[in-house]
């Protein structure tokens, strides 16, 4: 399943000396070193990096096993009474919205495993985020949408890493390519848009659809991300000779379909995906190169796993609990600062490039994508 690919070495498509534009990355607005935590004003970094976006697990479960995110067997899952309850959830979302947070993604896991998913989804939009989403495997996401629209969620994430049946259950582990198919098309029935579907390419297994998924997204208009394979999965299959590089994905594509940079403006420039269009106009494609070209420099996310752990960076191997505050009757004024002490010890970057990097001890599906 995995088999030993070399790292490709070509050339960004789009170089200073393309016709196209480059991708161009910039700092938020407040640059350079800050001495001292702000305990007013926006939720800040030591190095200048305002965090507006917050992810937030609610389960640790799921009912896939992708090769990317969790082992095929033994997995063993939080003990319920760990997991923080929607209310638990929802009182944190509020804090962090008081704080300037504008965007929420709900994770998982599979979070549409959750019980009450759509209760809660309606729970958060009351607070009045600017934009609302969810990251899903799709498995149930037919059965849901209508009421997740009526429940305000604006948008979904949907993972899918082949376009063929027999791999795409292989990959998974589990579940089948034709239900996530219908899920795209009943997230666009409901309105969730646009609908992105996640790709994550590994090198010997199902890089040679990286065309087919450029294709699908000119076809169906639903913007295709391709994200590098993370050191996160649950089996230590993880091999750096097995990441393609997000420049080989962007070279392939632009050499049959050309590509345009879409260049960031406003808060997309935290964004981690870059963005490009089809010369034609024909459809969006995303690249996410978080082991290649890491975007650390304009990361504006935090996360809260479903036991309750706040984590300043997906990679991170330090997380502050805020469980206990919420359960031994701390103060709304408790969990802000809580919040701010974990985003003031944000690290500049992940360092997944550097030869002292260890795996971190959880599992995406523990962290929350």
């Amino acid at each position: 399943m995995m088999p030993s690919a070399p790292v490709s070495t070509t050339a960004h498509p789009l170089a200073a000396d393309s016709a196209v534009p480059v991708m161009i990355r910039s700092r938020p607005e407040v640059s350079g070193a800050v001495e001292e935590m702000p305990t007013s004003g926006p939720v800040v970094d030591r190095f200048g990096r305002i965090h507006r976006d917050l992810r937030m697990s609610v389960t640790d479960r799921c009912n896939l096993r992708c090769v990317s995110c969790l082992p095929d067997e033994d997995v063993t899952f939080l003990p319920r009474e760990q997991i923080l309850s929607y209310e638990e959830l929802a009182r944190l979302a509020r804090v962090a919205h008081s704080l300037g947070v504008t965007s929420v993604r709900v994770t998982g896991g599979e979070p549409l495993i959750r019980r009450g998913i759509v209760s809660f989804v309606e729970q958060l939009s009351a607070i009045g985020f600017e934009d609302l989403s969810l990251t899903t495997n799709g498995t149930e996401l037919v059965r849901l949408a209508p009421a997740l629209a009526s429940a305000g969620l604006h948008r979904v994430n949907i993972s899918c890493d082949s376009l063929r049946a027999d791999r795409f259950a292989e990959i998974r582990r589990r579940g089948e390519l034709g239900p996530v198919l219908k899920a795209m098309d009943a997230a666009e029935a409901a309105g969730m848009l646009p609908v992105k579907v996640n790709v994550v390419p590994i090198a010997g297994v199902n890089d040679d659809e990286i065309e087919d998924f450029a294709e699908f997204a000119r076809s169906t208009g639903r913007t295709v991300r391709f994200i590098e394979f993370m050191p996160l999965d649950g089996d230590g299959l993880w091999r750096r000779d097995l990441v393609v590089p997000a420049a080989d994905v962007l070279a392939r594509i632009h050499e049959r379909w050309p590509l345009v940079a879409v260049r960031p403006s406003g808060n997309d420039a935290s964004q981690p995906a870059e963005r490009y269009r089809f010369m034609d106009g024909e459809g969006e494609i995303g690249v996410i190169a978080t082991v290649t070209r890491p975007f650390c420099g304009t990361c504006d996310r935090l996360r809260i796993t479903a036991d309750g752990f706040l984590r300043n960076c997906l990679f991170s191997h330090d997380e502050l609990s805020v469980r206990e505050v919420l359960r031994d009757g701390g103060a709304d004024d408790e969990i802000a600062l809580m919040i701010r002490k974990a985003v003031w010890a944000k690290l500049p970057g992940h360092a997944i490039n550097d030869p002292s990097y260890l795996q971190p001890a959880r599992t995406m599906s523990m962290i929350g994508g």
